[in-house]
């Protein structure tokens, strides 16, 4: 009995004459490849592909256009919104393995990398120049995939998001074709801005072969601060009344009560209570980083804020935001067999304590553990719901609570995503966000280029 070949097959045999054993279709890489780290459910690609080069990006794209076959890229597997999950099978095009720092210009304060550089491997790169990358996410993730996803994280309040600091990108399209936009002067007025239509597409308009990405100087001093306070409340207004003053803080993140205790346990914090929290980091010269620090101590101490304690030793700095960047582990970690849910609200900073107030009562009424961490600097805070797996109604108590949130955020003039992105999970509140015209419009973007809807199918739009 004939069997009919499949349009993917013919894409793994031709792919096979140029990739070699870097295109693979066993069971347990393909299941490595089968989603991020969300909920959601696992799709295995029919095969995996590792390029090393654009020129073979490229090979494999018109390759898979020819005959309609989905292409989802796949960088470290952090994402937490379902990009990275191939929900129509096809390729996962792994960019792990272009992971050259191509360029660093001490002049220019710039650089270019391959997509599978992570953020790590770059600033150990950087620091004997002098220069550092400052986007800061908390996990191991590539820049590719900090470029896809428009990635945000710590240092954002002072130095922007991933948006603010790529300058250009060389974008493989659909069709196999070779594009590169932007340019490395620091500004420029030259017709589309395409590498902002390509930062946050999620890998539905290109896959990113190339970034060229602005640096910043090491500060000459920086000082890492904690400051606990008897209420929530205080702690919000407290960081609105330091941003309104123009404190030029670094970074400055809170942890509620719940995500504190779960710190404290998880990363073995000393002389700290289970109390809402912030944490802060102070970049500039010595006497900058005085004056900010005693500020911020005077203003904190306005709304309550006690045991004011700051440091300048790299090791007290890095154990503190260790603690920070684990808060997701810490979180899942407070119950046995769960995982987690991120809410990912982002609203303007005059509404930051009634929107974060807000979650915090739904949480509570919705009975379910959902420590708080934020980067209330920019108004972006997270709920991070943990869903218990031997609870068969969790899940869908979880995604309840995740839209409350979602809508008291959107009602505050907020989004639905502040750093995550769209993917699967935030789909369904789009057209609230942006209104059925609006999404008319990135319809017809994305219809232009992949017109045959091959490029992570299924992600941002509902159908």
């Amino acid at each position: 009995m004939n069997i009919e070949t499949r349009p993917v097959d013919h894409v793994i045999a031709a792919a096979r004459e140029f990739l070699g054993d870097r295109l693979s279709t066993n069971a347990t890489v393909r299941e490595g490849h089968s989603r991020g780290e969300d909920t959601s459910t696992p799709v295995l690609p029919d095969a995996v592909a590792f390029p090393i080069s654009t020129e073979e990006v490229s090979r494999l794209m018109a390759l898979c256009h020819r005959h309609e076959v989905p292409v989802t890229a796949f960088g470290a597997g952090t994402s937490l919104e379902g990009h990275a999950t191939p929900v129509r099978a096809g390729i996962s095009l792994d960019l792990t393995r272009m992971d050259h720092i191509l360029e660093v210009s001490q002049e220019d304060m710039d650089c270019l990398v391959e997509p599978g550089v992570t953020r790590h491997q770059l600033n150990d790169h950087l620091r004997d120049q002098g220069l550092f990358f400052p986007v800061d996410p908390g996990s191991h993730c590539t820049l590719g995939g900090m470029c896809a996803t428009r990635a945000s994280g710590t240092n954002a309040v002072r130095y922007g998001t991933v948006r603010e600091n790529v300058m250009g990108l060389e974008v493989v399209l659909a069709d196999g074709r070779v594009i590169n936009t932007g340019s490395r002067t620091r500004k420029a007025a030259n017709g589309y801005d395409l590498t902002r239509l390509m930062i946050g597409s999620e890998g539905t308009l290109g896959i990113i072969t190339k970034i060229r990405l602005r640096l910043h100087g090491i500060p000459e001093a920086t000082s890492a601060a904690v400051c606990q306070f008897a209420t929530l409340e205080g702690a919000v207004e407290s960081v609105i009344a330091v941003m309104q003053m123009g404190v030029p803080v670094a970074r400055i993140e809170l942890l509620d009560e719940v995500q504190m205790g779960a710190c404290i346990s998880y990363s073995k914090l000393e002389g700290l209570e289970a109390l809402p929290t912030l944490f802060l980091e102070f970049h500039g010269t010595e006497a900058g980083v005085q004056e900010q620090a005693e500020t911020v101590q005077e203003v904190t101490g306005g709304y309550g804020g006690r045991g004011f304690a700051w440091a300048t030793d790299v090791e007290t700095r890095n154990k503190l935001w260790k603690a920070r960047h684990d808060a997701f582990w810490a979180s899942v970690a407070l119950r046995p067999n769960a995982r987690g849910i991120s809410t990912d609200v982002c609203v303007p900073i005059s509404r930051l304590a009634e929107a974060l107030l807000g979650a915090k009562e739904d949480i509570e009424a919705s009975g379910m553990v959902a420590p708080i961490v934020g980067h209330v600097g920019d108004g972006n805070f997270h709920c991070l719901i943990v869903v218990e797996q031997d609870d068969p109604t969790a899940l869908d108590r979880a995604w309840e609570l995740d839209r409350k949130i979602v809508a008291r955020g959107l009602a505050a003039g907020g989004t639905c995503s502040g750093e995550h992105g769209v993917g699967l999970g935030k789909r369904e509140f789009l057209e609230v966000e942006h209104g059925a015209e609006a999404l008319a419009v990135m319809r017809s973007i994305k219809k232009t280029l992949d017109p045959k809807g091959i490029l992570n199918p299924g992600k941002i739009f509902l159908n």
